[in-house]
């Protein structure tokens, strides 16, 4: 009911005159179309839009409304030959103003508003550069008409991301334009509230997301790239910012060069934003082994990663994954056992499958997840009970690495504590796991499972014995053992590539829990 009185508001008069203006002011700063390579694909070989007709541009029906989305954010434009195209896409842009001078939900949504603002503004080339005046008035109006409307919406928008790129939005007009420093003033308001809201003490967002802290390193770089470029004075907390964001940058990508598949991540290349940083000269280190409750203990040739963080807080958990205590291993740069990674969008059952426990390599009690998730009626599925990690103890030594850590997610229906003790001894590539389970009151017969998902290239198979399973990986072997607990084999699914899936194989090790105190031992052997 709510989203249908908002609709009829925005499309109202009344909204309309309140976000209208009479602003003709001067474009002051034209921002490089370069310093958005870290977020769009901008092609080495460019192409022109010469010869078609301007007034079929924005009413094919044929197009889909995902494909109108692309079509009406502008990110084409970074593609464009600049010579033959300046004269087409001027009349591109007169025509969508003239079909789209007020709002309407098709293509003045959050998201596609403030990228089609940065577009604009970021190829000034193509958009602006040698325009009539009259069309050169419309382009202001219209620029500064939405960017009114960014700023009343920011505040109900429900997605983080889209509220950063408003907030990149917001701050460009007020670069660009003279006399129009409250626009970067509120800009960098909203951008104080984001951060406040969604970073913990140490500089990482409180999702304990991957992929989105690399997001907003790229933001607020190409932020304060802006401020530079415009020769305006950088605000000191953009630079605090960037520096806590490039230490969670170099301790998950530039000292692995994996994506860690924990908490919403996916597999990705990350060697395009590498060369970004290299030309604007950042550099970024991080030679801990711990990292915002992440442990990642290596060498020339072996990786161990593993999460010893406790669940977030429900309204920052619609990303996060119930794999706490689940740990990834590396050698030679090849995954060993990997998570399955994370369904974003689409398959709602893939996405809610992706979150389990199960999909992580960890201990499962009962088939239940370590944190119980609630889907609402926005299909976000969040945290309701979620976990604490205590007991953690890290070790790192040239011939023994150690990690242990507990917690509490079966503990209020099994009054079970969970705790992982993982060791490597490098000097015989010898990994050695033993998972506890404690308990002060006996509840007879509960089951477990621990899953060790296999990268889907891996070759797997039982030994005659029974007793072990050989993994192939490349050129290299590996035995897996546990002798005190039935072994097997699985199938299940690899989410690693984003919104897709194929199948990769597990090793399970299954039991019955029948007494207070249990230790399921393992071993991983190089052969």
């Amino acid at each position: 009911m709510f989203d249908i009185i908002k609709q009829i508001y925005l499309n109202s008069i009344f909204y309309d005159k309140k976000i209208s203006s009479n602003i003709t002011n001067d474009l002051k700063y034209k921002p490089s179309p370069y310093l958005l390579s870290s977020i769009v694909k901008i092609r080495t070989k460019k192409f022109n839009i010469k010869n078609f007709l301007y007034d079929n541009f924005w009413t094919n029906k044929k197009l889909n409304q995902i494909q109108l989305q692309k079509m009406s954010n502008f990110y084409w434009l970074f593609s464009l030959d600049l010579k033959s195209s300046k004269k087409s896409v001027q009349m591109v842009i007169k025509n969508w103003i003239e079909k789209n001078y007020k709002y309407n939900s098709k293509n003045w949504d959050f998201e596609t508003t403030s990228k089609r603002i940065i577009s604009w503004l970021s190829n000034t080339q193509l958009t602006c550069d040698n325009s009539i005046n009259q069309y050169q008035k419309d382009f202001d109006s219209i620029i500064h008409k939405q960017t009114f409307h960014l700023i009343n919406q920011i505040d109900g928008e429900r997605k983080l991301k889209n509220k950063l790129r408003g907030v990149a939005a917001i701050i460009l007009v007020g670069l660009s334009y003279k006399n129009e420093k409250n626009f970067t003033s509120k800009g960098l308001e909203y951008l104080k509230k984001i951060i406040k809201h969604t970073f913990d003490n140490n500089g990482f967002l409180k999702s304990r997301n991957i992929k989105s802290s690399i997001f907003f390193l790229k933001y607020l770089i190409l932020i304060r790239e802006w401020f530079k470029e415009s020769q305006s004075e950088i605000p000191n907390f953009i630079d605090e910012n960037i520096f806590n964001l490039g230490q969670s940058y170099a301790f998950f990508w530039k000292n692995l060069k994996f994506d860690p598949l924990f908490n919403g991540n996916n597999n990705s290349d990350n060697k395009e934003f590498d060369d970004y940083l290299k030309r604007l000269g950042y550099s970024f280190k991080n030679n801990d082994y711990e990292f915002s409750n992440y442990v990642s203990l290596k060498d020339k040739k072996i990786n161990l990663i593993m999460d010893v963080g406790p669940s977030p807080n429900n309204k920052f958990s619609e990303e996060y994954q119930a794999g706490a205590l689940s740990f990834e291993f590396v050698s030679n740069g090849k995954k060993i056992f990997t998570n399955s990674g994370y369904y974003d969008e689409g398959n709602i059952k893939f996405k809610e499958i992706s979150k389990s426990s199960a999909m992580h390599n960890v201990l499962i009690v009962d088939d239940n997840s370590s944190c119980k998730f609630v889907k609402d009626s926005m299909s976000k599925f969040e945290i309701k009970d979620g976990l604490k990690t205590f007991r953690k103890n890290i070790s790192f030594e040239k011939d023994k690495w150690r990690v242990v850590a507990s917690h509490d997610g079966y503990l209020k229906k099994y009054n079970l504590i969970y705790e992982r003790e993982i060791q490597f001894f490098p000097k015989i590539n010898k990994l050695v796991g033993v998972d506890k389970l404690y308990s002060k009151k006996l509840i007879p017969n509960i089951k477990f499972d621990i899953r060790f998902h296999l990268n889907p290239l891996a070759k797997i198979m039982k030994t005659q014995d029974r007793k072990s399973i050989l993994i192939e990986m490349d050129t290299e072997g590996w035995r897996f053992i546990c002798d005190n607990y039935n072994i097997d084999i699985d199938n299940g699914l690899y989410f690693g590539h984003k919104n897709t899936y194929i199948e990769n194989q597990n090793i399970f090790i299954s039991g019955i829990k029948d007494e207070k105190n249990i230790n399921i031992e393992w071993e991983l052997n190089k052969i």
